[in-house]
């Protein structure tokens, strides 16, 4: 297949890259990986791959391998062949560049240097998990991996608590058990969520249900391939600091106090955590 070689000026050209099927890349982006006089990556071998698949001739030129531990170096001598006239054109290792991507650095460092900089767009992970989704899109927060450790993915999830639209997640899939409980325990078992799997391959997976029936399905048996997870927003009214140790303090003096802080959390929709924490704080006032 004979790709249009169009005169690119100088300056950085991201370009958005399928995140599974091979056909789903653009014209334009095709266009100016034949074009473009630099190439870089995050994965060299992924986009070699994907212009062989597609007949791009790589010429005399190599790809520049640029990820998280390429250092500063990489950065300045792609920086410096746009200041010297060239045209670089940068791919991450699958869909747009820069959502969870070492790419950012160098978009930062072009702007700073007021040089020039588009983008050849392309698929995205997170957009097409919304499409199938069917939970809202009128405003989504993308929040990229979670934490490993336990302790602080559920302190990450707290802060997300009261996000005012869905919540978007990538996630490993031999971690994806754990983050459902975590998820469950922090905003709520019964908020609505979807596990999207190997989007756009042929094995593609989407499954709904509520954060406990997601945890239940997948405790111990973790799925193959790339995970996305999204959470619907929370639908009740949050209480203020001074409410929920009224409510607390009331619950507290008829019930134990594991009892009083699962009372509270549940019918205000609150992180456990964040009740008994609070809890703690009363005991020790009242001593």
């Amino acid at each position: 297949m004979n790709h249009l070689n169009v005169s690119l000026g100088a300056g950085l050209y991201f370009v958005g890259v399928p995140i599974g099927s091979a056909r789903d890349i653009t014209l334009r982006a095709l266009d100016v990986l034949a074009s473009a006089d630099v190439l870089a990556s995050e994965d060299t071998r992924s986009l070699r791959k994907l212009m062989d698949i597609h007949g791009v001739p790589l010429r005399d030129r190599r790809i520049v391998a640029l990820h998280d531990h390429s250092g500063v170096g990489v950065q300045e001598k792609l920086i410096a062949a746009i200041k010297a006239g060239q045209s670089v054109a940068y791919a991450s290792e699958a869909g747009m560049p820069l959502i969870a991507d070492p790419g950012f650095e160098l978009a930062r460092a072009v702007a700073v240097a007021e040089l020039p900089m588009t983008c050849a767009p392309g698929p995205s992970a997170v957009l097409t998990a919304l499409t199938l989704a069917g939970l809202p899109t009128d405003a989504f927060f993308f929040a990229g991996f979670l934490p490993n450790t336990r302790g602080a993915r559920k302190s990450a999830l707290e802060k997300l608590a009261n996000v005012p639209g869905t919540l978007v997640f990538y996630e490993s899939p031999k971690r994806l058990g754990a983050m459902l409980a975590d998820t469950a325990e922090v905003l709520g078992a019964e908020r609505n969520a979807v596990m999207c799997r190997e989007l756009t391959k042929r094995f593609e997976e989407v499954q709904r249900g509520s954060l406990r029936d997601l945890e239940a399905r997948y405790a111990g048996k973790p799925p193959k391939g790339e995970v996305v997870v999204l959470v619907d927003r929370g639908r009740l009214e949050t209480v203020s600091e001074i409410d929920l140790e009224v409510v607390l303090r009331h619950a507290m003096t008829e019930m134990s106090v594991r009892d009083a802080v699962d009372l509270v959390a549940q019918a205000h929709a609150l992180p456990r955590r964040k009740v008994y924490q609070a809890a703690l704080a009363l005991e020790k006032d009242d001593k």
